[in-house]
């Protein structure tokens, strides 16, 4: 049976990390911790689970810092999480079994899910891939200062496991909040000249903090480098429209959707805002027809990025509008019911069906 290191970078966490450590102690032969300058209890509490505690002096650069955590590993395979990730009990049978019975000296990395976002119930809304169980022996590294990534190649094995996020469980730290964005306008001072991704993270980090314009202008030269992975390029343009929209230019919102069809197959997501769109200008036969393409496209991509709203409840609930409007009442009920079965607790169901009842 094949070890495992665990590997995290960690600050100021002493509210989630117990919690994390907690749920992958029992599959992890050693766990590693680099604490980038913690005031908290984070260190104090990770020493209740290793001894294997170290201090690194941030310079600005999570790669450097997550390459330093990998080189104090010393099992057949690391495995990497955040101090706001857990993995929940039935992904832990996963990983277990995982471990003991499909884990071979063939297998370079193991992909996993990463759950970000959930409904009332705690069903995962959003969820990507990333490549999460590393051979050792491959000396991967980490790229990039900000939303670093690791290159990985060889035989890559794609679990149905989990990482669950959860951000939810940790108080927001404002000293924090600009961290990433200044990190890149100080290496923009210095000259350096951004790969496509980190032109893309930039525009994020520029979106995010209203900037909406700078935004759009370096989602468009990402885009004009034609360098970038698709699923970014993707995200690139419906992160343009939401710049967009907020700047008020609703035509070019619908333009920068629209330019999401040279990458791959439209999305769902896509899809739905167009029906938005049409909707709002109160052409509701139109919107239909977006909505139910939606529900009806599959994408065959597993890697990329889904939003579960927009193939169940979403398109159902914006077409009991449109059918309500349009005056089908029958068909406007059975669309509330398709909401209801998705998400039977939502806001938008339970209001919904307080308004049907009424007019039954």
């Amino acid at each position: 049976m094949h070890s495992i290191s665990l590997c995290m970078i960690v600050k100021n966490e002493e509210e989630v990390l117990e919690q994390c450590l907690r749920s992958v102690e029992s599959i992890c032969d050693e766990i590693i911790i680099l604490d980038t300058g913690s005031t908290d209890r984070t260190k104090e509490i990770a020493l209740q689970f290793t001894n294997k505690v170290f201090d690194f002096e941030w310079v600005d650069d999570f790669s450097k810092a997550r390459n330093k955590s990998f080189s104090y590993a010393t099992k057949d395979y690391i495995l990497y999480l955040d101090a706001d990730d857990v993995v929940l009990p039935e992904d832990l049978d996963k990983l277990k079994n995982l471990k003991e019975t499909e884990l071979n000296d063939t297998i370079d990395a193991v992909s996993m899910y990463y759950h970000t976002s959930f409904d009332q119930q705690g069903n995962p809304t959003f969820k990507f891939r990333r490549n999460r169980l590393l051979k050792r022996s491959n000396h991967f590294k980490w790229f990039g200062a900000v939303h670093e990534y690791i290159l990985v190649y060889g035989n890559i094995y794609h679990s149905d496991i989990a990482i669950t996020h959860r951000k939810e469980d940790k108080e927001i730290d404002l000293s924090t909040r600009d961290r990433n964005l200044k990190i890149y306008e100080k290496q923009l001072e210095k000259g350096v000249e951004f790969t496509p991704r980190e032109l893309f993270y930039y525009a994020n980090e520029l979106k995010d903090h209203q900037r909406f314009l700078e935004a759009i202008n370096y989602y468009k030269k990402f885009l004009n480098s034609e360098r970038g992975w698709i699923e970014d390029a993707i995200r690139a343009c419906i992160y343009m429209a939401d710049c967009y929209k907020a700047l008020g230019e609703i035509d070019e919102e619908t333009t920068a959707l629209l330019h999401t069809f040279k990458f791959d197959l439209p999305r769902p997501e896509v899809l739905c805002r167009l029906g938005d769109h049409f909707m709002n200008k109160n052409s509701f036969q139109k919107a239909i027809r977006w909505y139910m393409l939606a529900l009806t496209i599959e994408v065959e991509n597993d890697a990329g990025f889904t939003n579960t709203a927009y193939t169940t409840w979403y398109p159902h609930l914006q077409m009991c509008v449109c059918y309500w409007q349009l005056g089908n009442k029958q068909k406007s009920y059975e669309h509330h019911l398709k909401v209801k079965e998705h998400d039977p607790y939502s806001e938008f169901a339970i209001k919904n069906e307080e308004f049907f009842k009424d007019i039954h």
